[in-house]
Parts: structure tokens; C-alpha cells; sequence
């Protein structure tokens, strides 16, 4: 099978199961990379060493969320495009790294909304914000899914395709009013050139410059905003599983990661440093 053609095969089918956009191009892209590193091995005949040595060379360049989506996307290609087994080489479980989210303080996520001057800019980064949206969902947002009466953001197919409604905050509906008159958007709530909608590595380079221009020196993305909302929420008294709700979060497990990194947890103990003289 030509590379060309499995790959179109591969689009087709994850087409018809209704995967997502997102999923479809990540797939995709894993299964052209890998017909890439084949050569002249043949798709329909790899075998256990061979896949193994693909991804103990992809396990030096990957994080292991993109690991993991390759080895999703090889076990597609075996079950639903080449109609093999799955080999032994992707049944295997990838031991999870316990990593902490950056959290912004409220103060600081103050002084990067401060820094930037740019009218649609700072709507973005408020959005985000203020909604706790993905960055990809605040992109596809669309004008007839901000309900300014009843303060309701509501979002179209989110991750796992996924419909759901998140807040709309007072200060957001002021500064979205402002940025609707002078901008006038068509369509999407966020546009580029042409109308088309705002591109994900422009808002990611706002963050960065932002981040910067505040003196902050934590490493905060884009996606720290979101992290920065749920654990802000949590501390300020908001129920956990209303929480879960709003950020789409289909395993209460999921959020339940920002009750280890909430000041309300860290406010209850005190150092045994604090317990001693170390006056003269």
C-alpha cells in the first residue's frame, strides 16, 4: 500500500467514526511520520522489533502525551486500515509522570492582562481566563455562542467532541462589547487576515510577551491561564464538581489534580521554621 494511499484510507475512516478534527490531522500526521521512517519497509509487514525501535527513537524526541497518540494512531492503523492484530510491541503501558501544572497568582495574572495594550489581544487572554477555555476552543468560538443576557459561554464540540457551557464573566462582557464595536468580526469571535480565525501560535506568542514585559519568571503558557482559573475557583470556595463541569473534564480525576497545587491545602500548615527563635 502506497503511503498516499494509506493515509487516505486512515482520513476516511476516522472520518466516518466521527473523530474530531483535532484527532484526525494528529493521526494522520503520526502515520505519514511513521511511513516516513519505514522506507523500504512495507506497512502491511512491520513487525514487533520494528515498531519497538520506532518508538524507543520517538520516546527521545516525544513528551509522552504525543507517545501516547502515536501508539493510539499505529493501533488504528493495524485494526481499522491494514486489518492486522495489534502487536505485542504497542499493547504496553506507559508509566504516567507526575507533573504539577504552573499556577499564576491572581496578582499576576493581573500584571500580564496590564501589560498588554492591544484591544483584541488582551480579549483574548481574558477570555481564556475568565472561561477557563482551551486555547483551540476560544479560537472556534463563534458571536451566536456568547450569551451576553443570561452571562453563559457556550462551546461547540470541545476535546472528545463534547458540548458544554462555561461563565461569562462581568468584566468580560464590557471588554467584549468594546472589541465587537471596534473590530466588527464576522464570523469567528477572534479573526486573522481574511476573516479567518485567529491563529493558535499568534495567542501563544501574546502570552509569551506578556509573561515577559510583567517580570514574571514562572514558565506560564497559554494553557496556564486555564490552569489558573480551576485552582483560583477551587480556592475561593467553588464546588469541585462544578469545577469538573466548566473546564469539560470528563473524570472528576482530572480536577481533582488542583486541590494538590490550591493555596487553601498549603494555608493550613505552617513550616517548622516558623516555630523558632532565631532572634539574637
Amino acid at each position: 500500500m502506497r503511503k498516499s494511499e494509506l493515509l487516505q484510507i486512515a482520513e476516511q475512516k476516522l472520518t466516518i467514526r466521527n473523530y474530531s478534527q483535532q484527532t484526525i490531522a494528529s493521526y494522520t500526521s503520526s502515520l505519514k511520520l511513521f511511513a516516513d521512517w519505514l522506507i523500504h519497509n512495507s506497512v502491511e509487514s512491520i513487525s514487533n522489533s520494528v515498531i519497538e525501535q520506532y518508538l524507543y527513537e520517538k520516546k527521545k524526541q516525544y513528551s509522552l502525551s504525543t507517545l501516547k497518540q502515536t501508539i493510539a494512531a499505529l493501533k488504528f492503523l493495524h485494526t481499522d486500515v491494514i486489518h492486522k492484530d495489534i502487536p505485542d510491541s504497542l499493547n504496553i503501558r506507559l508509566r504516567k509522570e507526575e507533573k504539577i501544572p504552573t499556577v499564576l497568582s491572581e496578582e499576576e495574572i493581573s500584571r500580564i492582562l496590564k501589560t498588554v495594550s492591544n484591544l483584541k489581544h488582551r480579549t483574548i487572554l481574558m477570555t481564556i481566563y475568565s472561561a477557563g477555555l482551551r486555547l483551540g476552543e476560544t479560537l472556534n468560538l463563534k458571536l451566536q455562542d456568547i450569551d451576553f443576557d443570561r452571562k453563559i459561554i457556550n462551546i461547540k464540540q470541545g476535546k472528545g467532541k463534547k458540548d458544554r457551557q462555561t461563565i461569562l464573566s462581568d468584566h468580560l462582557v464590557s471588554e467584549m462589547k468594546k472589541y465587537t464595536d471596534m473590530y466588527q468580526p464576522g464570523s469567528f469571535v477572534f479573526e486573522g487576515e481574511a476573516n479567518k480565525k485567529y491563529s493558535a501560535s499568534s495567542v501563544q506568542n501574546i502570552m509569551r510577551k506578556a509573561v515577559k514585559k510583567s517580570g514574571i519568571h514562572k514558565h506560564a503558557t497559554v494553557h496556564t491561564l486555564r490552569h489558573s482559573f480551576a485552582t483560583h475557583l477551587l480556592e475561593n470556595g467553588t464546588d469541585i464538581r462544578f469545577i469538573q463541569e466548566l473546564l469539560g473534564h470528563k473524570k472528576l480525576e482530572t480536577t481533582q489534580l488542583y486541590t494538590h497545587i490550591s493555596k487553601i491545602s498549603f494555608n493550613r500548615i505552617k513550616s517548622p521554621l516558623d516555630k523558632l527563635n532565631l532572634e539574637d
